[in-house]
């Protein structure tokens, strides 16, 4: 995504009351514009209009053959944008056509609406500076911006889908696993592949090449070896050209408190079974890295012709610390223990920098993923029932208490994590794309009956997401249909990482700790 610094105050002709607030002002606006220009400095610009009123962007260039300038002007009207708009080759100069070419400016709201893809942006239309620029009779539709008192605005452009609220009959027969989808299935299962197929595709293509990098990987996936980011894996090589590799970034921490647990002296009354395959490191050897050299080699032998980069990106403790001030920015509002622990995992996937294998066995090479797109599956667990207390949902109140449950996650999603997410992928100058979340593919899992999409009566790895798993093994993910859900903070060891008992016993939701990182 791009950045955006939209900034209101006196022109330099108007004596500011205090010298004081003046330099705040200007060390403020200083941060910001370092702040804005680390999405991407491909592109940066700035505009000042009228008396009061500066505009700055930076453009983090996906799109398109050519380098683009923000903030884009047409006249005296500007816009900033940052977002997708995800067949067009460069979303803002055709949006900013768009909006150029509507006979009248009350019908942004409209024009808005037909867009498909996350978005933020600032419009600024000179004939409306100091009247609403837009107002519907649609309650659900409308946009108002005063300029001249600096009211706040608002935008609601679309009405979130409701889930399909009709109840399984008593009689619903329970599956007999994933060998074999029941006829019922059949028609779910081929929707959910051109639905995600559709959406990855629109994803990956058209990402310009860098003439610099010619030859290595234009998308990469955070990649655990999950069945969320598997499917994704497999979709994008049957959309992008063969030769071209994909990189598949697997995050491990050395986490001393994992270690001290696994000692020789903390282990002797426990006998554990060896992993399937072994990591190199051995404090590496974290769930998500074993589960995704396993998937990996599903990959490979799934679609031979292609490259897959697994990069080995192993942090150590000292460096995750010292790298926490700066993680703590970029996740900022987002303040609590599990923020954290999920940002620094993001943080240090994003930033791509690791290891790679020409084969198994083979030494590792220090390697950077050049790739800009990043493909995650954030979604399919709130769409598709994948989280414990869905389960807990239907044990206490049977298939409403589920369908209900699944409301509320279609409700919560725009307001939960991928602000903080893609702030903090975004400093690395990357940006991450959910194909889970588009349009299209909420509106088809909503739509289903619930019973389609998961089904609690089952065990772990089979009930939870059953529709995904259905698919994951009709395209020949037969491995990835069956594992089970990880949360990323355990999965890569990100989570608790301290030996005392106070940080031992945190949860998730407190507050963190002003100054504890290393320094």
């Amino acid at each position: 995504m791009c950045g955006i610094v939209v900034s209101a105050h006196f022109n330099s002709d108007t004596v500011l009351p205090d010298e004081a607030v003046t330099k705040r002002y200007t060390d403020l606006l200083a941060g910001l514009y370092e702040a804005t220009a680390a999405r991407d400095s491909h592109v940066l610009n700035g505009a000042t209009d009228g008396l009061c009123l500066d505009l700055y962007a930076s453009e983090l260039r996906l799109r398109g053959d050519l380098p683009v300038v923000q903030p884009h002007q047409v006249g005296s009207n500007v816009l900033c944008w940052n977002g997708e708009i995800l067949p067009h080759e460069n979303d803002g100069i055709k949006l900013i056509e768009a909006i150029e070419a509507l006979s009248d400016v009350r019908r942004l709201p409209e024009l808005f609406g037909t867009i498909e893809g996350p978005y933020a942006f600032v419009y600024y239309h000179v004939r409306c500076m100091a009247n609403p620029i837009c107002q519907a009779d649609d309650s659900d539709l409308f946009l108002s911006k005063h300029l001249n008192d600096f009211s706040m605005g608002a935008i609601r452009l679309r009405v979130e889908p409701s889930v399909n609220r009709e109840l399984p009959r008593d009689t619903l027969e329970i599956p007999v696993g994933l060998d074999e989808a029941p006829a019922t299935f059949h028609k779910a299962i081929d929707g959910l592949i051109y639905q995600l197929d559709r959406s990855v595709k629109l994803q990956v293509q058209n990402v310009p090449h860098q003439p610099s990098v010619n030859g290595q990987a234009r998308v990469a996936v955070l990649f655990s070896g999950g069945i969320d980011c598997t499917i994704l894996a497999f979709f994008a090589s049957r959309n992008l050209p063969i030769e071209e590799p994909i990189d598949l970034l697997n995050v491990a921490f050395d986490n001393p408190r994992k270690v001290q647990a696994q000692s020789p002296s903390a282990t002797k009354k426990k006998k554990k079974k060896p992993p399937i395959v072994q990591a190199q490191a051995p404090s590496f050897n974290v769930p998500d890295r074993l589960t995704g050299l396993q998937e990996v080699e599903e990959l490979r032998r799934l679609c031979p012709g292609r490259t897959w980069n697994f990069v080995e990106v192993n942090v150590p403790y000292e460096e995750s610390q010292i790298a926490r001030v700066t993680i703590e920015r970029a996740m900022a509002p987002s303040n609590t223990v599990m923020d954290l622990s999920l940002a620094i995992a993001l943080w240090f996937a994003s930033r791509g920098v690791g290891t790679v294998r020409s084969s198994p066995d083979g030494p590792a090479e220090a390697y950077t993923s050049t790739a800009r797109v990043l493909l995650n599956g954030l979604g399919s667990d709130e769409l598709l029932g994948g989280y414990g207390r869905h389960r807990t949902a239907y044990t206490s109140g049977g298939w409403q208490a589920l369908i209900d449950e699944l409301q509320l996650e279609l409700e919560r999603i725009p307001s939960r994590n991928l602000g903080r997410d893609d702030r903090v992928i975004s400093s690395h100058g990357k940006e991450t794309r959910h194909p889970f979340l588009s349009l299209s593919v909420v509106t088809f899992l909503a739509g289903l009956p619930v019973h389609l999409k998961v089904d609690p009566r089952l065990e772990l790895g089979v009930g939870d997401k059953i529709l995904l798993r259905l698919a994951a093994r009709k395209v020949g993910l037969l491995e990835a249909s069956g594992r089970k859900k990880k949360a990323m903070q355990f999965g890569s060891h990100s989570a608790r990482m301290e030996v005392d008992g106070k940080e031992k016993e945190k949860r998730g939701d407190l507050l963190l700790q002003v100054g504890a990182a290393v320094t």
